[in-house]
């Protein structure tokens, strides 16, 4: 058994203000437009330092939203018992409410589809917590189904970003989840 070498609260620290930093950035311009001397400076932080935690730009920004990552997969997650076909849980309305604030940053990670570094990472942590509650509920799609359930969400969810679907947050929300209602329920 490997021992998990422990978090330097330092270095977690110097994460955050490098997210933090870059999030207000882009508040500003796009990620194209943002450079690293100007995200070090918010920051407070030098230029060698960004490079001891992050490869590229991309690389924090993909870090900077991956709670968005985590917040869809709890959204779609949210619900116990018998799943209302038709309405989505708060926690999915709720999800697609709160995106606006870095919604041009997302964009930019998340390319029409469901593509991209974002994209990358909501497909595989959706997929995998798919995976693990259709298995644990004994379904022999599994795979599948949590495959479709994966690619479905971040496609919608990135073509909505773009504006190549037009619903309120609320009725994508809605959308959303009586597709993938379908998808589970399919066979």
């Amino acid at each position: 058994m490997t021992a998990v070498p422990p978090v330097d609260p330092r270095a977690s620290r110097t994460r955050a203000r490098l997210r933090e930093a870059l999030l207000r950035e882009c508040a500003e311009r796009p990620l194209d437009e943002v450079s690293v001397a100007a995200l070090v400076r918010r920051a407070g932080v030098g230029r060698a330092t960004f490079y001891v935690h992050y490869a590229d730009l991309e690389a924090l920004a993909v870090d900077a939203c991956a709670d968005v990552v985590r917040e869809a997969v709890a959204a779609l997650h949210a619900w116990r018992g018998r799943p209302d076909p038709v309405h989505a849980p708060a926690a999915l309305n709720d999800f697609f409410a709160g995106l606006a604030p870095h919604a041009a940053l997302y964009r930019t990670l998340l390319t029409p589809g469901g593509g991209g570094p974002l994209g990358r990472v909501l497909h595989r942590d959706l997929r995998a917590r798919s995976l693990a509650e259709r298995e644990l509920a004994g379904a022999a799609d599994a795979p599948l189904v949590a495959s479709a359930v994966a690619a479905s969400f971040a496609g919608v969810l990135a073509d909505w970003l773009h504006g190549l679907i037009e619903a309120s947050p609320r009725q994508i929300a809605d959308q959303s989840w009586q597709l993938l209602v379908a998808l589970h329920r399919s066979r």
